[in-house]
């Protein structure tokens, strides 16, 4: 057997007796205000769509979250100025034409005679208060006063003003390259019915323009939708244009990835999100199911505290990427549908340095590093120590990420280091990784944009006094230069200069290693053989206004 494949079945076998310590859940969410139970799925002959989610969205809220499953089920409900096909190309949905007026200036002139679900239609004044409720400060007031979350995908945005009854003005302080992929992520509300109802009764009872208004629901169990039959059409380039094939759409909470599969091949739901690599096969095999995939936005990696010793070595952090067998990983569980990292980019992004490559496994290289670091094997008895005492740290991670944290910490015990994995729910340890108290965190960050905005300033810019960044920074990691790098790149409009900042900001990052950089997997999904015209996006959004049953 070759030592390649032993060390295979070496890593399942530990993998397999690895025990996971998992925190409380975080509280499930309220019902709807008025009592209101999730209804049955209707009959087959009602058409309705049934989706299996991996986990609950946070609201149903557009300004309010930055969650890829809350915007999976709010993108169904409410439309915006733009929107995105499955493989990142950005189309005009509201608005009838975009024009960037000058380096700072953007003009949207908006589709006339749209309807919202109250029958109100849409105008400048409900794109304008859409906007303001994002980017000022305290504009949500429900359940106490804050700022949006999605302030920071569009911070260039200074104001957003109103010529007439269908033309906006969006005034940026600086010139912003990626505002049209970033677009995307904001939709439209109507400003008299959440002005009349406030937040509360705005996210009890959501009303947009998209091709689905609410029905009933809870966020901890299943949205039911129907389908909006006065819908002006969607996006004139993303055929076909009208209502929505079904008459009903349901999204349902199933976060137990088996329990997913088994739901589909039981024909209980029609799309499942999140398949996971072991259960791969048994869908491709049965019969009736269709597997389909996409290339990965979501790249993953197990950040180390840069502020706790030994991690604030960077020799260490270099070691630890030698010794980490990536291709391993991408062979044992995911069957090859996984890149490895060059670093902090997924390779798909449009900014990302193709002349850097992975870190190279290199086990005595690693160990050679970390003795230089004072952690070596004193006694011969295959444990390393540091400062006179086994090395041992908890690597962090949550649910959806256990198979692949429970083999790096598989690969780490191989190693000698008394490495264990403790799962979470996110809402638990993120104050914990705000305040820097944990140690390691394996997870992952979008880069649905495929571009370095909205992903390297969350990332890797430095925690700053008043600074919005930072908000995804677990490692603690903070460089002037890289920061400055940032900063330059999110406005520099000369493609080849913005490539030149941000290829140095990823060589510095590259050395520094405030992560181990794992792999960018493909985005896995699968249907119903019957489910028509859907195909996995790559931001793993789901829009159901095209998708029909046979």
């Amino acid at each position: 057997m070759s030592n390649r494949i032993s060390r295979l079945f070496a890593l399942l076998l530990v993998m397999g007796l690895l025990v996971a310590a998992c925190a409380p859940a975080a509280p499930a969410p309220a019902p709807a205000a008025d009592g209101s139970q999730p209804a049955e799925p209707p009959s087959a002959g009602a058409q309705t769509i049934v989706v299996a989610l991996t986990g609950a969205p946070t609201t149903l809220d557009p300004a309010d979250h930055r969650s890829r499953l809350s915007e999976t089920v709010i993108r169904n409900m409410f439309d915006g100025l733009v929107t995105r096909d499955t493989t990142n190309g950005v189309h005009l949905e509201l608005a009838e034409s975009a024009e960037l007026i000058d380096p700072q200036t953007w003009e949207f002139k908006l589709r006339q005679g749209v309807k919202f679900h109250d029958g109100s239609e849409m105008t400048a004044d409900d794109v304008v208060f859409t906007f303001n409720r994002i980017i000022q400060e305290n504009m949500i007031e429900y359940p106490e006063p804050h700022t949006s979350p999605r302030k920071g995908l569009i911070a260039p945005l200074a104001s957003v003003e109103k010529v007439d009854d269908y033309t906006v003005r969006f005034n940026l302080s600086a010139p912003w390259p990626p505002a049209m992929q970033l677009f995307v992520h904001q939709q439209i509300v109507p400003k008299a019915y959440l002005e009349a109802v406030g937040t509360q009764g705005f996210v009890e009872r959501p009303v947009g323009a998209g091709p689905f208004k609410f029905v009933e629901g809870q966020l901890d169990d299943q949205i039911v939708m129907e389908r909006f039959d006065e819908y002006w059409g969607g996006a004139p380039t993303l055929p076909p244009v009208g209502p929505a094939c079904v008459a009903r759409a349901i999204f349902r909470v199933i976060p137990e990835a088996s329990t997913r599969v088994a739901a589909l091949l039981a024909g209980e739901v029609h799309i499942i999100q999140g398949v996971p690599p072991e259960l791969i096969g048994t869908l491709e095999a049965a019969e009736g199911v269709v597997v389909k995939t996409a290339a990965g936005t979501q790249p993953k990696w197990m950040e180390m505290n840069v502020n706790q010793p030994p991690f604030d070595n960077k020799i260490v952090r270099q070691a630890l990427n030698h010794l980490i067998d990536k291709e391993l990983l991408v062979e044992a569980l995911y069957d090859g549908r996984a890149v490895v990292l060059p670093g902090v980019l997924s390779p798909y992004n449009s900014f990302a340095d193709d002349s850097l490559t992975p870190y190279a496994y290199d086990p005595e290289t690693a160990l050679s590093m970390l003795a230089e670091a004072g952690i070596v094997d004193s006694d011969g008895d295959g444990r390393l120590e540091w400062n006179g005492a086994p090395w041992s740290f908890v690597v962090d991670s949550l649910d959806e990420h256990r198979t692949l944290a429970e083999a790096v910490v598989a690969q780490l015990q191989g190693a000698g280091i008394d490495a264990s994995l403790r799962l979470w729910e996110y809402s638990v340890v993120k104050p914990l990784l705000d305040a820097g108290e944990r140690t390691a965190y394996l997870d992952d960050w979008g880069d649905s944009a495929f571009d370095p905005v909205g992903h390297m300033e969350a990332k890797w810019h430095g925690v700053e006094a008043g600074s919005p960044y930072g908000r995804g920074n677990f490692s603690g990691y903070n460089n002037p230069r890289v920061n400055e790098l940032i900063k330059a790149g999110e406005t520099e409009t000369d493609e080849a200069r913005r490539r030149a900042i941000y290829n140095e900001a990823q060589a510095i990052l590259y050395d520094d290693a405030p992560a181990i950089f794992l792999i960018l997997p493909e985005e896995v999904e699968a249907s119903r053989a019957n489910v028509t015209n859907w195909e996995p996006a790559s931001d793993s959004r789901i829009n159901l206004h095209d998708v029909c049953l046979e």
